[in-house]
């Protein structure tokens, strides 16, 4: 008669064992988080979002002929209408086309693990050190054919490091002259960083670097992998590679709206296997890189 009973009670224990699991696995990929918020949006979507949701893909996966390095991050640049990358193994600064071709490759010295790159003003990039968690300013004309780290303005933070787990990607707000500065995971945090770059010598130099804790805490997502920053509505776009999605938050650090990078979403007939960069241009349209060298382009249809 026990052995008889002991069939149920294992297949009980095992049940609770699967989903506990599964409780876990939830918890760690934030998908009861991610859920409730799908259902919210499906219930009233947001008036002020970007409507990301609304974004089909009209470039995919192509890829970035004469790249035979891992793309990482990406931003626009409004003055040259172009886009710019950054290569770590063979560290290079990349210029490319709205279409994702090749215009210009500049070598990087001395910048260790180069992890992110953007556009703060004419000719005026900055680009992160991953490990050491740097933040290196540099000048970019026409006529340069190499950027040393070591003729650069340099703002070193070292907040929780946590070799490769570090600055991930970069967005600026021209207006308020923020710098967002995004840890990918280990912990998972958004940095505001104030007074870097250095623009007016009569005034003293003064870093202010903030944290929005409860913003951080609202993102269901894994990890992050890069930033952009929308002037027109001042939202954030957090991209998280492991979670495949780009998630935007309002000014108060709100989730308004996402775009998913799976296949069937957004369009797309393959999911993004290790999206990178996000940029958006001037008209709103989307550009994403993804590992090693592919090529994406979103747009919301016309009305």
């Amino acid at each position: 008669m026990r052995r008889y009973l002991r069939l149920p009670v294992l297949l009980l224990l095992s049940v609770v064992v699967v989903l506990l699991a599964f409780g876990v696995k939830g918890y760690e990929s934030r998908l009861f988080e991610r859920g409730w918020f799908n259902l919210k949006t499906w219930w009233q979507p947001a008036e002020q979002s970007i409507g990301l949701d609304r974004y089909q893909v009209v470039l995919e996966g192509q890829v970035i002929e004469g790249l035979d390095d891992d793309v990482s991050a990406l931003t626009f640049d409004p003055d040259r209408k172009t886009l710019f990358t950054v290569t770590n193994k063979r560290s290079e600064l990349i210029e490319l086309s709205l279409d994702g071709r090749i215009l210009r490759r500049v070598p990087l010295t001395g910048f260790g693990d180069p992890e992110a790159v953007e556009y703060i003003g004419p000719n005026s990039y900055v680009i992160t050190d991953e490990r050491l968690q740097r933040l290196i300013r540099v000048r970019l004309d026409e006529n340069t054919r190499f950027l040393d780290a070591n003729d650069a303005e340099q703002l070193s933070l070292g907040i929780g490091l946590n070799g490769n787990k570090g600055f991930e990607g970069l967005a600026y707000d021209s207006a308020g002259k923020r710098l967002f500065v995004a840890k990918e995971r280990d912990p998972m945090v958004i940095y505001e960083v104030r007074g870097f770059p250095h623009d007016n010598p009569e005034q003293p130099y003064s870093v202010q670097v903030d944290q929005d804790r409860k913003r951080d805490s609202r993102l269901f997502v894994k990890d992050l992998s890069s930033l952009q920053f929308d002037e027109r509505s001042g939202h954030l776009l957090a991209l998280s590679d492991e979670s495949r999605l780009v998630v935007e938050l309002d000014v108060k650090g709100k989730p308004l709206s996402t775009l998913s990078l799976r296949k069937g979403s957004q369009g797309l007939q393959k999911t993004v296997p290790q999206a990178e960069g996000i940029a958006m241009d001037d008209a709103g349209t989307i550009y994403l890189v993804s590992e090693p060298n592919l090529f994406y382009v979103f747009k919301q249809p016309a009305d």
